[in-house]
């Protein structure tokens, strides 16, 4: 299996761009930012991922009854 296996194939996702971006001309704060910047977007993706979970949950209770 590639690395690129698990990426979105739409040709102008911004995670692809991101992921393509040379890093050597960043410096270390630019790299610390960036890092910052990622984990934020971690969080904020799981909380989303932990919403719907939470959502789907209460609907299968509902509809269990």
């Amino acid at each position: 299996m590639d690395s690129d296996d698990s990426l979105p194939r739409r040709a102008n996702d911004p995670l692809v761009a991101l992921l393509a971006q040379d890093l050597s001309p960043l410096s270390i704060a630019e790299l610390d930012a960036r890092i910052a910047a990622l984990e934020g977007e971690i969080a904020r993706t799981r909380a989303r991922i932990n919403a719907a979970t939470d959502q789907r949950a209460s609907a299968d209770a509902l509809f269990r009854r």
